[in-house]
């Protein structure tokens, strides 16, 4: 169940105590992607998989605003530190256990997330009254191509959940202008700190080689691995006494 559009009557009467927590960001993804393709990517997911499980899952509001300073040179691009970033998030899970919704999984669409995220939930299981688990869609599929940013996952994905989107007439100029990987690297060091030191539009990868056929695919693979996770998630004991 969604919490936005639920009434507290009827969540009140929702018996789980299973949730997801969708996170994302609010950052560039080149001409032809919104601002708000990891939050949305994130929350397809997640609802996704809470439809698909056998029990009740309660589906949180989405984070939109999180660690994306590496994006900061391209216009709308909001960020913030970690430390706040893991405090809010913590707060926000805290609020769901007090609810009884106290095993949470953290339904992640931004890679500069995923330490801070890391780092929440272990502190979570280790302080708090719940249990936080994180969960990366993108790690989660098997696809041909890659990951890149604004490229061809994350573009089918929002081609499939959110077709509506996508700049489709500026597919061509999104490729034109984008990297072909991340980072500025000598050797196994990368000597750039933020995107714009090397792709000039904010892409990397060619987000002409996805589909919405192939977004399908991943909404499938990744809400499957989410299903999956959330049955782990709900039979695990959250601290095992130590023999």
């Amino acid at each position: 169940m969604e919490l936005t559009s639920s009434t507290w009557t009827e969540l009140a009467e929702v018996e789980t105590d299973l949730a997801v927590l969708p996170v994302g960001s609010t950052e560039q993804h080149g001409p032809h992607a919104p601002l708000g393709t990891d939050t949305l990517n994130a929350e397809a997911v997640a609802e996704a998989a809470a439809e698909r499980h056998a029990d009740p899952v309660v589906v949180a509001p989405a984070i939109p605003v999180a660690v994306a300073e590496e994006h900061r040179r391209f216009t709308g691009t909001l960020w913030t530190d970690e430390s706040t970033f893991r405090a809010y998030v913590r707060d926000v899970v805290n609020s769901l256990a007090a609810h009884g919704w106290d095993r949470v999984v953290l339904v992640n669409g931004h890679g500069g997330n995923v330490a801070a995220l890391g780092e929440v939930a272990a502190r979570i299981v280790r302080h708090d009254d719940a249990y936080a688990a994180p969960f990366t869609w993108f790690d989660e599929v098997d696809a041909e191509v890659n990951m890149g940013h604004g490229g061809p996952l994350e573009t089918s994905l929002l081609e499939h959940a959110n077709p509506e989107t996508v700049r489709e007439d500026r597919l061509d100029e999104a490729a034109a202008g984008a990297s072909d990987r991340w980072g500025d690297w000598q050797g196994r060091v990368n000597l750039a700190v933020d995107s714009h030191e090397f792709t000039e539009n904010g892409v990397v990868g060619d987000p002409r080689e996805g589909s919405a056929a192939l977004g399908e695919e991943l909404l499938d693979e990744a809400a499957d691995a989410l299903v999956a996770l959330l049955d782990a998630v709900a039979e695990r004991d959250p601290r095992p006494t130590a023999e």
